[in-house]
């Protein structure tokens, strides 16, 4: 059972990471991340900037969401106050990030939609493509409540 938000002094680390609130939703960011960037790289690009967008930011916060990870598990966060406010930051940005691409691809999305469907094809990468917009807003809210209890965190010490 993962505990609430705890004081910038007691950020968790090592196992901990993964039995206290905001950080134990780090797993399914990756999760959820790593699903949006599969099914996006696995269809057929038909507008170029808003589905690189989307890779961009699904890369970007995988990359980086490992790395935060990592980071948590061999203790770095211990050694400054200043990883609270990171926290709060990195969290923030990879949510704004995550709801301008879901934005934009479920733009790609509707559009892909009124495109001729009885193409087998075609009706592969849609559903594909649904399937990714679906996971991307699930990303988008995990960061989300992760920035917001890690900004209750930040704002509690």
């Amino acid at each position: 059972m993962a505990t609430t938000a705890q004081p910038m002094n007691s950020l968790p680390s090592g196992p901990r990471v993964f039995k206290t609130l905001p950080d134990a939703f780090i797993i399914p960011e990756l999760v959820f991340g790593g699903l949006v960037w599969i099914l996006v790289a696995s269809t057929n690009v038909y507008m170029d900037n808003p589905q690189g967008w989307v890779m961009f930011v699904s890369v970007f916060c995988f990359v980086f969401t490992f790395l935060w990870l990592l980071l948590f598990i061999i203790g770095m966060n211990q050694n400054s106050s200043m990883w609270a406010t990171l926290d709060v930051a990195y969290h923030a940005l990879a949510a704004f990030f995550y709801l301008s691409a879901s934005v934009a691809l479920a733009y790609v999305t509707s559009v892909l939609g009124q495109v001729n469907l009885g193409d087998e094809t075609l009706f592969k990468y849609y559903q594909e493509d649904i399937a990714a917009v679906v996971f991307s807003y699930i990303a988008t809210l995990l960061y989300t409540v992760h920035a917001v209890m890690s900004a209750r965190r930040w704002k509690s010490s």
